[in-house]
């Protein structure tokens, strides 16, 4: 008898969990907790998205963000060495990021969330730094994506 074996595929995109928390809505027998999850997914070859989910246990809201985020794909243009064209800069919230294209060699040079984006989208050399003193990895997520879509591709 042959067996076989399905031969498992790899994912056509990459993702990592910024942030799980727990929310809670007061009814009238007390509260009812949820989770709600951030996560970022990425083909490391230009297309980074951030998505958000809600579900009653963590593996069904990080499920719901990840595909939220394949929803909410961004192209990201990146010269040869594996970094941005120019310098910018974007608020969301009360976060506001700043992106600088970095040396050959250099790596990601960034902290929380915009280290996670930068990753996933295949930039390779960038610095970055986060302006605000918000601690909010959601809003800093928006932001750097905000910041990501200011870029236009060279002719």
């Amino acid at each position: 008898m042959a067996r076989f074996t399905a031969r498992r595929e790899k994912p056509e995109f990459d993702h990592t969990v910024l942030d799980v928390r727990r929310v809670a809505r007061v009814v009238a027998g007390g509260r009812r907790f949820s989770f709600r999850a951030t996560v970022v997914v990425g083909n490391r070859r230009g297309l980074v998205g951030v998505g958000i989910g809600k579900g009653s246990d963590v593996s069904k809201a990080i499920e719901k963000a990840k595909n939220q985020a394949k929803k909410r794909l961004l192209s990201v243009p990146m010269t040869v060495r594996g970094s941005i064209d120019y310098e910018v800069e974007a608020k969301f919230s009360s976060a506001k990021v700043y992106l600088r294209p970095a040396a050959q060699g250099r790596g990601i040079i960034a902290g929380s969330a915009v280290r996670a984006i930068c990753a996933l989208a295949g930039i390779g050399n960038i610095t970055a730094k986060i302006l605000s003193r918000s601690t909010n990895k959601l809003n800093i997520a928006r932001a750097t994506m905000a910041a990501l879509g200011q870029l236009k591709a060279r002719r």
